[in-house]
């Protein structure tokens, strides 16, 4: 049996009213994973950078990339949390993660891929999956694993979902509206 695998990453915006937390989540089919490789790859080679990243997309890259993703096989769950103030971001990533965790758990994902950070950051969100695994059935399975943002093209699949939702949270929903019912999201309620 082959294990479900989500490929994840984050956005961000800290405010002290209106600051929210985000991870997307990219659950791709494994017949799908080639193709959308190439097609990650193929937009990276348009953009002349390392990786998809889209902050660094300009708004007719966005709508190109957004669009990318809505043509592509696959459903993305996506973790928002709010209200993030300054400083606090940290806190809102264990929140959403561990929401995540159970939502992903649900769609039969039992590995996650993260963009990897820092080694302190990266043995935060370990611990965060350790303790959401509580709250899955006693013998459920579900592994967590960094991985270098330019080694695997699948996490920038979630990069672009991130920042859809990002943009749309702030005021911008058109990207968002592209991905359409690919994208399941859940509030995450910060405290």
């Amino acid at each position: 049996m082959s294990t479900s695998t989500a490929w994840s990453d984050e956005s961000f915006q800290e405010h002290d009213d209106t600051g929210f937390y985000i991870i997307a989540a990219a659950v791709i089919p494994d017949d799908a994973r080639d193709q959308v490789r190439e097609e990650m790859l193929r937009l990276q080679a348009r953009h002349a950078s390392t990786k998809v990243h889209w902050t660094k997309a300009d708004t007719a890259q966005r709508d190109q990339l957004a669009r990318a993703v809505a043509a592509l096989d696959g459903l993305h769950v996506v973790a928002v949390g709010a209200p993030v103030r300054p400083r606090r971001q940290e806190r809102a990533r264990a929140h959403c993660l561990n929401l995540l965790v159970c939502e992903l758990h649900g769609f039969g994902v039992e590995h996650l891929f993260m963009e990897a950070r820092d080694p302190v950051l990266n043995a935060r969100d370990v611990a965060t999956v350790q303790q959401a695994r509580y709250a899955l059935p006693k013998d459920a399975v579900f592994r967590l694993d960094h991985l270098p943002g330019t080694a695997e093209p699948l996490l920038w699949v979630a990069d672009i979902v991130a920042g859809a939702v990002r943009a749309e949270k702030l005021g911008e929903p058109r990207y968002r509206e592209i991905l359409g019912e690919r994208v399941i999201d859940f509030p995450v309620e910060v405290r």
